[in-house]
């Protein structure tokens, strides 16, 4: 499999759904995705695999994949177990990390400050992921990162969404300033704490990010 190139149709597909140009329920045909890409079907049946892992498609037996729709309370449910996996993370890596860990931990988020004013949203998130894996890495508990991971990679559209709310990237980057400080003096309450409210999605916030989404792309309820 061509996992190179199924990789970069991924982040494609992904913007096409959470922006409603691929639609709730619409076939996703494997032919035409792969005529409109110019590859073959392999990397276009791998990207909506991955796809799949992360709810954003379904696929069925002898039907093919469709554009799946998520119910708000199940988005709600995500959000909040997100939060509550973070701050753990964080929690565990306060009391943890290593001295070299320190270091990478503070380049990392060196480099998402230095975007925080940009509009490099796209390089800013993936600035923004290696931040918060390593956190998971920091935490020295292989169970937990990988229970975080999977999480994350569910919730990855709706969170590269949220950082385009203006605004967000500089406040996404003054809370990480924080919740990092906190981790490297070793505050593990604190910790915990500022990294729950960080990537939990509350108030304003939820409403922001829901009115990023197309008005049929979340169901009311499951």
């Amino acid at each position: 499999m061509n996992l190179s190139r199924a990789s970069e149709l991924v982040p494609v597909l992904e913007q096409d759904i959470v922006t409603g140009v691929l639609k709730p329920g619409q076939k996703l045909d494997e032919a035409m995705l792969a005529k409109r890409f110019h590859v073959s079907r392999t990397p276009v049946r791998e990207a909506l695999g991955k796809l799949a892992a992360s709810g954003l498609v379904e696929i069925r037996p002898r039907r093919g994949a469709i554009v799946a729709t998520i119910s708000l309370r199940e988005l709600m449910n995500m959000f909040e177990m997100m939060a509550n996996l973070e701050g753990i993370c964080a929690r565990y890596a306060a009391r943890r990390i290593t001295p070299e860990e320190k270091l990478e931990l503070a380049a990392a988020q060196e480099a998402c400050a230095a975007l925080a004013t940009s509009e490099q949203y796209d390089d800013y998130y993936d600035k923004n992921m290696l931040l918060h894996n390593l956190i998971y890495k920091t935490s020295h508990n292989d169970f937990l990162e990988k229970q975080t991971q999977d999480l994350r990679l569910r919730l990855s559209p709706y969170r590269r969404l949220q950082i385009r709310i203006p605004g967000r990237l500089k406040s996404s980057s003054d809370e990480h300033g924080k919740l990092v400080d906190a981790i490297l003096k070793g505050d593990a309450k604190l910790a915990e704490k500022l990294t729950r409210d960080h990537v939990a999605i509350q108030g304003e916030r939820f409403t922001d990010v829901l009115a990023t989404l197309p008005s049929n792309y979340v169901q009311a309820s499951a």
